[in-house]
């Protein structure tokens, strides 16, 4: 995809800030997809009408949100959904010994059904508006330690309900509708597992579980996605980084 025409000089108030949203509007667009390589700072600097300082500013921005990837002697890349990058930004339980490992996932269903009153106003979609929901367990060391309730506007997503769904769906996303998740937000409960829920993670009805409630964030700001996770915690804890 060619790139879109040159904007004329940026003369708002901060230029950083102004220079990050024009270069978030070409990952949008996909006029820099996910592992693109973007022009050096120089380029930008250039193209934009700024100080390189300015373009560093925001790239650093870009960066410490995890949209940006730098590689040593190799340049500033659009970052990519990988195992990673979801484990480090998107995956918080961790073992209670510290090690970090991505859980393998088995698909339970996947069906196309009109959106409920919670789901309209988590997508800002229409009444009568359908959805995808997709139940899956995730397994940590061959163990189901979290059943999963996934959510997603079926106009974003047409067709996924048909897919071979991937461990890393947010892969999937991106790669296949053009859609890169940027950010999350997420509330946290503890709350009894019910009969089914309970069965299906080979533990009795009632044991306490950590319920994880997760809207996700398109990179153009439309939340896209809306994930309920029931994880047991009896070795595993959820760790969060404030720095």
């Amino acid at each position: 995809m060619s790139e879109p025409a040159a904007p004329s000089a940026i003369g708002f108030h901060p230029l950083y800030r102004q220079v990050k949203h024009r270069l978030v509007e070409r990952m949008v667009s996909r006029a820099w997809p996910p592992g693109h390589l973007l022009p050096s700072e120089v380029e930008l600097a250039g193209e934009l009408g700024v100080s390189q300082g300015t373009v560093r500013k925001a790239l650093d921005e870009l960066a410490s949100e995890r949209l940006l990837t730098r590689r040593q002697g190799r340049g500033t890349f659009v970052a990519e959904h990988d195992d990673a990058r979801i484990l480090f930004q998107f995956f918080k339980l961790t073992a209670d010994n510290g090690k970090r490992v991505f859980p393998e996932s088995r698909v339970i269903s996947a069906a196309l059904g009109v959106a409920s009153a919670s789901e309209r106003q988590a997508f800002g979609i229409p009444e009568k508006a359908r959805v995808v929901r997709i139940r899956r367990a995730r397994l940590l060391s061959g163990r189901a330690l979290i059943v999963e309730r996934i959510a997603v506007p079926h106009a974003v997503f047409p067709g996924i309900e048909k897919d071979d769904l991937p461990n890393n769906i947010y892969s999937l996303y991106a790669a296949r509708f053009g859609v890169t998740i940027a950010r999350a937000q997420e509330k946290l409960k503890a709350v009894a597992l019910s009969p089914p829920d309970a069965k299906l993670l080979g533990v009795s009805a009632g044991t306490p579980a950590l319920l994880i409630d997760r809207l996700a964030i398109a990179l153009d700001g439309r939340p896209v996605e809306r994930r309920l996770s029931l994880c047991l915690t009896d070795n595993f804890h959820y760790l969060s980084d404030l720095t």
